[in-house]
């Protein structure tokens, strides 16, 4: 009777592992098909972090965005991944940063400074800056 239910406790430990490790290795869709929950320019959605964080992050945190704004840097780091910092029209140095995303395959990974741009992404909150993860630019 006991053997019995070692081997479904096995059983079903080799199943919660099996699923465990199946979600941890899928790959996050990408953020090009996604459908942004709303639109808001960078300058907007920065100000909103600056005036009330708290309020901000209940309306944007983990939302995906298309936040529209023009070009103050764009860079891609060593390991390969580009950012880009929308100016906020704030004489600070801080502004919404994007870091596109892995999943998606890009028409293009190099940009201007001053150029418009809408960058679709999901709102990581401030940290400076207003973080934008997994984005992917828009055609306009």
């Amino acid at each position: 009777m006991k053997g019995k239910y070692l081997l479904l406790i096995a059983l079903a430990a080799a199943v919660g592992v099996g699923i465990g490790l199946f979600l941890y290795y899928q790959k996050m869709p990408s953020m090009a098909h996604q459908k942004a929950d709303m639109t808001v320019s960078a300058a907007e959605l920065y100000a909103a972090f600056e005036a009330d964080e708290n309020a901000a992050n209940a309306r944007y945190l983990g939302k995906i965005l298309a936040v529209e704004g023009i070009v103050r840097e764009a860079r891609t780091l060593p390991d390969g991944t580009v950012k880009i910092l929308l100016d906020t029209g704030e004489a600070k140095d801080f502004g919404v940063l994007c870091e596109l995303d892995p999943n998606t395959q890009h028409k293009r990974t190099t940009f201007k400074t001053g150029e418009r741009l809408i960058v679709k992404g999901e709102c990581a909150g401030l940290n400076f800056d207003v973080l934008l993860a997994r984005c992917a630019v828009v055609d306009k």
